[in-house]
This record gives structure tokens, sequence and C-alpha cells, in this order.
């Protein structure tokens, strides 16, 4: 077998290193699964009591073999080897009581996981006394402290919560955690504030935006099975980024695994309004069911590098550079199939000679989805009564994303290195078909618009943390590069009107009929450093901690548009019939001529290109110090000097730089109040930032011929400052349960806001962004999950879990203009409401979840004087997921049912400045249908034992 692949290896031409990496997988796969050795582990991590801190360097010793190692660096251990049985650990730690604990069942195969908490021995406790407790005991004691001690945990989400809910990527998950939404199914709002005001880190690395007009993180790239658990800071903490508002979304992935496997998951879905229908698009390669786009979409490479160079050619000259692109208007029929998703896991652990471990694991993941959405457009005159244009919209959505994560890690004592990699490749192509009126050309139009994006994203880290001294001081470090690219190759529109009302003979408008095609490419370099030193203050153990940071950004942007132009001057013979050829004929080679025939004429403008950079260089200082038995205090101040610049060419040809420089001094303090074993009581205060994104300095102009939309940058932006201040009482009645209420309040100097121009006809609207010189933002939040046993102590009611978290927010803005009323905050939600309960009985394995989202009504894009506010209205998605353990354990098939209402989604001009939508009063905008998905998966681990 391994002869037999070796010789394929070798006959793979070395240009095809997609098919060597595969066949490479596939080999290292196979080579470990015969090499898999058989024996049992116990694994897990030791933590301090009252700091939930990892302990390094304990002892940790299978009582009755003497077989035994020390924790790593993260507190974590693994103890290999055992046979099939019941075992007692004993777990000791100078100036720590040590702790037995009993009934550790270990199977011959597999890794038990078993964390345990010391607590430190009392000057009137003697070095030898030993705490007992079971395994189940531990287990939950565990479980408490790590949600009392870390109050990032208590807003985040875990593993284990994750495999049980019906989400597929982390901007699903994200929507169960207290206080956070997500928009469009990928970018996250926290606490009702707009993705703008949030900052996303991978693991350690700050994550630039994925999106060129707005500074946002699409987190449907990752996949939730690779997550081990997500955590929202909703508090500034002096070692965290300060350029937020809501929070700072950290999602960790998972690293050493405990046990070697190959994990194999496949799901397939049925959407009630696109699968199996009529799917209609241009043309597609084979290739955009893998990923990429198709080579003849791209800008031919003779063409003259800019419009400058373009529009002096002759006639005859730009004739034959039109016919060098394909003509691609025609349509094409396929049929909707399945959503479907795959994946591949790989984890492996080798336990070296010299005391250390090397763990890994490698992911490849591949999505795909076909779905047709109705929308209807519309917009009105000025008097906001008569219609100005009203659509009917299919749009056909055909996105694929193919994903790989790689990491690696190395751990000896108190020593861990790794590298760290994610890949995401997707291609994302919607195509328009519209029918209706417009009031502009006084009649009936049909409209057809294809926009491929392609999205290209790599994140490579390569971060230590090291313990050292007699006091364990940490050293951790992280240096980072990603690369983002955007391209949209031949963004195309196509557009006819009705040549008299009733006569259905329609004619290609030439002006509307278009070619766009833009890339973009932005690298992120990151390096940054901590280092912790623990102390003693009045006998209470307390910590000093420092760090620097710098980040550097650059982006590079480049648009060319074209459209049509029909010129009959000089041909006699010219018959109009040529204007109402199909669109599969209308711009074929034999109509491109430079008489009675089209050819592309560039209207790119001078901004439609830009340079830009970024340079952030920051540092802190905090001290984590206790007071008494029951008094925590983390409080520090971290200074951010940032740069940014724009470099563009204005409408006038001439050249300009945009500069600016901030230097922020931002204290935070965080204080607990450990009211008793099980409750705290906290408070918070800060100072953070937001500052422009590029594309919202850019002065380049991107006309959206859907929404009909232009979106403008402002080079004169101003970054903006909040304070901020948070109360919170949190109890955790048990293990797996709590109940938190909380209190906040920000102030924002120089809110950016995206803003209507209410200058321009409803088909021309500009969306721009502007500073609000004051705004508020105040609200509260209960969240709540509780096991229903209180109510019987049958089973029924010992395996049901009850969990909701609700958020409510008031915000308000200063207008600028007497005439204006005041206003929520530019994609501020006044409430938020997630809930469900939860079914599992491990005997079984049977699991059921139901699921609830609703977001409050939003304002979308900021009106004015002319203009009202554009609202998105609110709705209710429910969710449920059906479950069942297979094969000993090793496999799952789980039914999951999404948005099950299939409500529609509404966008509407409010009216009547009553923050709820009235069919009878406000005007709808956008009313668009998703669909209810439902899928079956099937997921498989093959365990492979200790190596």
């Amino acid at each position: 077998m391994v002869i037999a692949l070796l010789k394929i290896f070798r006959k793979v031409k070395s240009t095809n290193s997609f098919s060597k990496t595969i066949l490479l997988l596939l080999f290292i796969l196979w080579n470990l699964a015969v090499n898999a050795q058989t024996g049992g582990k116990i694994a897990g991590s030791v933590t301090d009591k009252k700091t939930g801190e990892a302990l390094i360097g304990v002892s940790v010793l299978v009582k009755g073999i003497n077989k035994g190692i020390a924790t790593d660096v993260d507190g974590k251990y693994l103890i290999g080897g055992l046979a099939a049985g019941r075992y007692t650990l004993s777990v000791s730690y100078v100036g720590y009581a040590t702790k037995e604990v009993s009934d550790i069942e270990v199977n011959g195969n597999s890794a038990t996981t078993l964390n345990v908490v010391l607590e430190e021995a009392g000057s009137n406790q003697l070095s030898d006394v030993v705490v007992r407790a079971n395994f189940k005991q531990e287990s939950v004691n565990a479980l408490l402290a790590q949600q009392k001690n870390s109050p990032i945990i208590s807003s985040g989400i875990s593993a284990e919560i994750i495999q049980r809910s019906p989400d597929k990527n982390t901007s699903e998950v994200l929507k169960r955690v207290s206080g956070a939404s997500i928009q469009n199914n990928k970018f996250v709002v926290i606490r009702g504030l707009a993705d703008r005001y949030n900052v996303t880190m991978l693991n350690n690395a700050i994550m630039p935006s994925t999106e060129p007009d707005k500074k946002a993180f699409s987190f449907d790239i990752i996949p939730s099975n690779l997550v081990d658990k997500i955590l929202i800071n909703k508090t500034a903490s002096a070692d965290l980024p300060a350029d937020f508002a809501g929070g700072i979304v950290q999602v960790v992935t998972k690293d050493v695994p405990d046990q070697d496997y190959i994990a194999f998951s496949t799901s397939w879905g049925y959407n009630t309004q696109s699968t199996f229908k009529d799917f209609i698009s241009n043309e597609r390669g084979n290739l955009a069911y893998l990923g990429f786009g198709q080579s003849d979409r791209k800008l031919p490479g003779s063409f003259p590098p800019s419009f400058q160079k373009y529009n002096p050619l002759m006639p005859d000259q730009k004739v034959a550079l039109t016919k060098q692109l394909s003509n691609p208007y025609g349509e094409q029929t396929y049929v909707a199939l399945p959503t479907q998703s795959h994946q591949l896991t790989w984890g492996n652990r080798t336990d070296l000679k010299n005391g250390g471990s090397l763990g890994s694991i490698v992911s490849l993941s591949y999505r795909n989805g076909q779905n047709i959405n109705p929308v209807e457009r519309n917009d009105y005159q000025n008097n906001f009564q008569d219609i100005y244009y009203a659509y009917n919209d299919k749009q056909f959505v055909f996105n694929t994303s193919v994903g790989l994560l790689a990491n690696i890690t190395y751990k000896k004592d108190k020593t861990k290195l790794s590298f760290k990699n994610l890949l995401n490749n997707v291609y994302d192509e919607i195509y328009t078909d519209r029918t209706g009126f417009n009031t502009n050309i006084d009649g009936n139009l049909r409209f057809n618009n294809n926009e491929l994006t392609q999205k290209f994203i790599s994140n490579h880290q390569l971060e230590g943390e090291h313990a050292f001294g007699a006091r364990d001081q940490k050293l951790n470090w992280n240096l980072s590069y990603s690369l983002t690219k955007r391209d949209q190759p031949d963004l195309r529109s196509i557009y006819y009107r009705e040549n008299g009302a009733g006569t259905n003979v329609f004619s290609v408008v030439d002006r509307n009929s278009r070619r766009f095609f833009s890339d973009m490419q932005e690298n992120n370099f990151l390096g940054q450093a901590n280092y912790t030193l623990p102390f003693t203050l009045k006998g209470k153990k307390s910590s000093f901690k420092a760090g620097v940071l710098s980040n550097y950004k650059t982006r590079e942007f480049n648009a060319r548009i074209f459209n049509y132009l029909f010129n009959s001057t000089g041909s006699p013979s010219f018959d109009d019939q040529i204007l109402t050829l199909p669109k599969d004929r209308i711009f074929a080679s034999e109509q491109i001529r430079a008489t009675g025939g089209f050819f592309l004429t560039d209207f790119t403008s001078n901004t439609d290109s830009y340079d830009a950079q970024t340079f952030l260089n920051a540092g802190y200082a905090m001290l984590d110090n206790r007071f008494g038995e029951k008094s925590r205090l983390v409080w520090g101040v971290r200074v951010e000097q940032y740069y940014q610049n724009v470099d563009y060419i204005d409408l006038s040809g001439t050249n300009r730089s945009m500069d600016q420089q901030f230097t922020d001094i931002l204290p935070s303090a965080n204080y607990t109040y450990t009211i008793s074993d099980k409750s705290n009581f906290r408070v918070s205060a800060s100072r953070t930032v937001s500052r422009p994104e590029l594309r919202e300095l850019a002065p380049f102009e991107f006309y959206d011929f859907v929404a009909q939309t232009a979106t403008l940058g402002n080079p004169q932006l101003k970054r903006a400052t909040i304070n901020n201040a948070d109360l919170r009482y949190e109890i955790y009645p048990a293990s797996g349960e709590s109940i938190t209420v909380s209190a906040f309040y920000k102030d924002f100097s120089n809110a950016i806001e995206q803003v209507l121009d209410g200058s321009a006809t409803p088909e021309r609207r500009q969306v721009g962004f502007q500073n609000m010189s004051k705004a508020y933002s105040y609200g509260a939040e209960l969240e709540l999950r509780k096991r229903l046993s209180f109510i019987s102590e049958s089973n029924l009611f010992k395996d049901l879990t009850m969990f909701a978290n609700l958020s409510y927010i008031k915000s308000e803005v200063e207008q600028g203009s007497a005439n204006l009323q005041s206003r929520p905050l530019q994609g501020q939600s006044p409430y938020l409401l997630n809930g469900g309960v939860q079914y599992s009985n491990d005997k079984s394995g049977w699991s059921l979840t139901a699921l609830y989202n609703r977001v409050g009504q939003r304002i979308a894009f900021v009106g004015n004087n002319l203009i009202p506010n554009i609202w998105e209205n609110a709705r209710d998605v429910v969710d449920f997921q059906i479950s069942k353990k297979l094969i000993s354990n090793k496999a799952e098939l789980k039914l999951n049912v999404g948005d099950l209402l299939n409500q529609r989604s509404i966008f509407y001009l409010n009216m009547d400045d009553k923050n709820v939508y009235s069919g009878a009063v406000d005007k709808p905008y956008t009313s668009a249908r998703f669909g209810t998905n439902v899928s079956l998966s099937f997921t498989y681990n093959f365990s492979l034992g200790q190596r």
C-alpha cells in the first residue's frame, strides 16, 4: 500500500500541487491508522479555585501504579498507556491542599477528561491534609470554578454547547451568546451596536476586515466544530485591543488533541424555496464548485491600464479591444442542488521521549449552497406617496467555500510553541433577474445583474508561551501575517426598457449596460509580546502584566468600469431592431462595430483606485490585585498611537494624500467582589476608541445597480472615543447553570454612521459616512441557564435545560438640525432575545434542541430633512435540532431545521418616527424571504488511540 501510494505521488505532475497535497494527506492518514496503538488516558487541566488561573508544574500521579506527570505551561496534563479500569488520581502542589479524585473510569482506547480545582492551604491547614472527591464531584467543581472566576467565559460558548446546536459555522454560533446577534448571516452585532464597533481576534491575533466597504469580519468562514470556545469580552482590559465599543470576539480554535483521531462529517440540506427548482444564471465554469472563478472573467491584459489611455483611442481600436471580451449575457438554466457541507479532520498527538508532546490538527472543509431569494424593492417620489420604482427581483445565489485549518503545537514542561494557519477561499455569485416599473423611463424594464465576488483569506500565526523563574513568570508572544484578497471580475449588468406601454417590446439602454472589474489586496503584519510577574501583596496573590503590540496594514484597491455605447453615426442603413436583440445576441461579436453597433467606453473615475496604510503601536501596564478574601481589582492603562494614510487622485487629477495620527491614553478598571462561593458582583469602567476603516476614508464611489445606491468614503472622518461603565451581578447555582444581570452605559464622541445624501433622486441615492458629535447608549442584560430538575426529580426533567438571554438598549444621537427628532444610533437594536430548551440524555444518546432568536428593529441608513431613516424590521427565527449518537458514540446523526417560520426580512422608510414597523404607514423599501432549511448530517470519529 505504501509503495503504491508513493508511486502514484511521483507520477503526479509538479504543477498539480493540489493533487499532490491530497495524496500526501491520504498517505499520512493511512500511516497514522496503521501505526496507532491502543491505551487509555486521563487528561485535563489544573486551576486555582479562587482565580481560575492555570497552575504550572503541578504533580499529577495515578495511585497504585506510580505513573504521573507535571502540568505544562497551560496547566494541562495527560497520562497515557493505561489499561481499562478505575483509577484514583493524586494532585499536589506547593502551597495547596493535596486532592485525591477517585472513580475515574478509563476505557481501553480513549481519553477520559478530568479538570481539577486546587485550593490554597490556609495558615491553619496542615500540609498533609488531603481533600477527597470522586470523578463526578470534581467535574462539577471544575466547571463551577471556571464559570465564576472567568467573566469572559460566562459571556461565551464552549465546544460542548456548539456541538449540541444546529450551527455549522461560527456566525451561527454567535447568535446564541448573550448580547450578540448576526447581520447578513455573517457579521456580528454586540449589545445592539453595529459591526464596525466590534473587534475580532482569532486565537491571539487581531483579524483584519474581510469586507472592502466596512469594518467587519465574516464569521461564516470558520467551521464551528473546529472551535474550542468563543469568548466575548464586553468590558475593556489594558491587555486587549481598545478599538471597540460593543465587544471583542475571541475565537479560539482547537489545539493539541488528547488522542489521535480522524473525523469525517457530511451534511445535505433542502431549502423550501430553492432546492430542485430552476436556477438561472450566466454560464458558469465547473471550477465554481471548487471555489474558483473563470479566467475569461478577468479584464484582458491587452487593455490599456487606465481610462486616460483607453478613451483617446479611435472607435476601431475600441472595437478590437471590446471583441476580446466574451459575450457572457446569455442565460443558462440549472437545477438548484441540495446544500452540501463536508469536512475531514485529522488530529494527532505524539508524546516524545524527552517528555514533550507534539500535537496537530488539520481540517479540510467544503461547503456549497444554491439559494433562490425573491426580493421586492420599492422607492418613492419626493412626496413619499407615489411610487418612483417598483421591482420584483429573483436573486439566484451560488456560494462555494473551501477552507483549510492547520495547527501544530509543541509542548515541553514550561514551554509551548504553536504554528497556526487558516485559509479560506470563497466563490460568491449572485444573479439578479428583475422586472418592474420605473418612473424615470416612464415604463417597464427588464434588468439582469451578475455579481461574482472572489474572496481569499489566509492567516498564519507563530506564537510561544514560556514560564520561568521561581514565581512562574510568564512570557507569551505572537507573530502574525494575514492576506486578504477580494476581486470582482466582470460584474456585469444589462438593462432593457419597454418601447411603449403594453407593447412588450424592449430595447437595450446602452449606458446602463455595464462591466465592472475590481481587485483589492490587503497585507496585515502583527507582532506582540506580554510579560506577567506574579507577586504577593499583604499575603495575597497579585500580578503585574505589561506588553507591547505593533500592527502594520497596507491596502491596494483598483477598479475599472465600462459601459456599452451604441453608435449609429455614419450608418445610413441603421436598423433600430438591433437594440431589441435578446441578451445572448445583442453584444455578440457581430454586433460589436464602430458604426451601427456597440463598443465599450471607459468611464472609470480618478477616485476609483486608492492605496492606504495604517500603523498601530500600543503598550500597556496593568495590575491584578486582591484585597482580603473577597475583593479583586484588575486595573491598568493602555496607550495606542495610530497612523493612517490614504493616497488617491481627486476628480481634478491632482494627487492627494490624507494623513491622520492619534495618540490615545486609555485607562480601564474591573472590580470583582465575591459575595459567596457561587456569586459575584462586578463593576467596570474604561475608555475605548473606534477608528475609521480605510474604505470609509477613501473617496471611491461604487454604484450598486441592484440596490440602486452609491457608496462614497469621507477622507475627513475622525476617530470616535467612547467612555464605558458596567455593573454585573452573577449567580452560579450549580454546574452548567448561571443567572446574570448586567447594566451598562456608553458615551460616544464623534460616532461614525452611514448616512443618506438627500440631494439625489431615489435611484441615485448616495450612502456616505459622517461623524455625529455626541451620542449615548445604556441598557441591561439578563442571562439565564438552568436545569429543570427543580420541577421534578424524574429523569426527563433532569435532562432538560432552559436557557435565555435578553438585552434591552436605549440609545440617542444629538442631531445637528433642530428640525430632526432624536433617534437611536445607526445599527443599534433596542433589544435582543435568544432562548431555547435542550434535552440531552447521555445514556440513550438522544439530544433535542429548540432555539429562538429575535433582534429588534434598527436603523440601516440615517436619513435627513428630505429622506426618512431606513430601518430594518425585527424578525423571529426558530431553529430545531434532533440528534442521536450511534456506533458506541463514535457516530452522530443530526436533523436540523433552520428558520422554521421563514418570516420576511423587511427594510422600510420610517414615516411616523415610531420605532415599530407599521404596514399601514411606513413604506416598504425591500422585502425578502430566504426559505426554511432542512438538513441531515452524519459524523463519524475514528479514535486511533495513543501513539
